[in-house]
């Protein structure tokens, strides 16, 4: 019924020079966001800041879609349009996060499974009605000497796929969240040798569970060592394994790979994904989807001030400017010295 219409927004998400902001942070991350500025986390510091970001002058050139927390879904913004509709109207898709958060998986408590299956269904047909067209689910996949184990792979690339195909259902373009975590003390190597892992079992059960690829999108984790190793790969590197990675697992079907930054620092991540596209065509395209990369100079220069706000939107913009120019390989690093 929505085949046609999962495989035009799917495309709209990763247009040229656009990608994803991920505004999607829970109420327990976005506090951790506030307190670093020392701002209280309450409903009405997170509608304002939320509010700065969407209200950015021409952000909507480089930004095709925003991924909204599920109360930011139900806001307004300050001049009492919704969220969604404010962003709708500035050709900005409007998506959500649906998944309930990373939880111990029984039988391997040390590893993490995503919840959030029960009451999938109805809780999407509010948020299309509500102007959702995209959502998001999260998987977390560890890396230590005996993780990630086969179960853990397995059973969060089930979750990922059922949630794939109710939002299909519901006419809603699922972006579906691997993760191969990058906090560990792992080398490029290992990272490559999990993430080709995940993404086999991740589309293993995608096409198990019949979910269209052409009408999807995949945010996966770049292929990089772990932030305790004491070699850390280069640009190059980074993007040649990571590529490597995803020729082999990601069908061509799939319109688009939109990257998690995974905590890499704002300049690091654009450079990787330019890095990336320099090297010229790929099967799908490769944009972003970025969280913390795109808002936290944003974030800093904001601190809870109105006065400061033009100053946290042209942080803001520049960053997306930037990502935009490194999702079509135009990016350099001048473009960080300039307004």
């Amino acid at each position: 019924m929505y085949e046609q219409a999962l495989i035009d927004t799917a495309k709209a998400l990763v247009a040229p020079g656009k990608g994803v902001l991920a505004a999607d942070e829970s109420t327990g991350t976005i506090k951790k966001r506030l307190d670093s500025i020392n701002v209280e986390s309450t409903e009405a510091t997170r509608q304002a800041y939320r509010n700065l970001l969407f209200t950015t002058e021409g952000a909507e050139q480089f930004i095709s879609g925003v991924i909204l927390f599920e109360e930011t879904l139900f806001q307004n913004a300050d001049d009492g349009t919704s969220f969604a509709r404010l962003l709708a109207d500035k050709g900005v898709i409007p998506g959500i996060k649906v998944d309930k958060g990373a939880k111990p998986l029984a039988g391997s408590p040390e590893e993490k499974v995503t919840e959030g299956l029960d009451g999938l269904r109805d809780r999407l047909g509010e948020y299309r009605e509500a102007g959702a067209r995209f959502a998001k689910w999260r998987a977390v996949i560890d890396i230590a000497d005996d993780r990630p184990s086969d179960y853990c792979i397995h059973v969060n690339a089930h979750a990922l796929a059922r949630y794939a195909a109710l939002c299909q259902e519901a006419g809603i373009v699922p972006i579906v969240e691997p993760e191969v975590l990058m906090d560990g003390a792992n080398s490029i190597e290992r990272c490559e040798a999990v993430t080709d892992r995940v993404l086999d079992r991740v589309f293993d059960e995608l096409k198990t569970q019949r979910v269209l690829l052409e009408g999807m999108l995949l945010k996966p984790n770049m292929v990089i060592a772990g932030k305790q190793c004491p070699q850390q790969a280069g640009v190059e590197e980074v993007a040649d394994a990571t590529l490597r990675c995803l020729r082999r697992r990601v069908p061509a079907a799939v319109p688009g790979i939109v990257f998690l930054s995974g905590g890499q620092s704002d300049e690091v991540a654009t450079a990787h994904l330019d890095a990336m596209n320099k090297r010229g065509p790929q099967p799908w395209v490769l944009s972003f989807s970025y969280g913390r990369a795109l808002q936290a100079p944003a974030l800093a220069a904001w601190r809870g001030e109105p006065d400061n706000i033009p100053a946290a939107q042209q942080a803001y913009y520049k960053r997306a400017r930037n990502n935009g120019a490194a999702a079509e390989g135009r990016y350099s690093p001048d473009m960080e010295d300039a307004a």
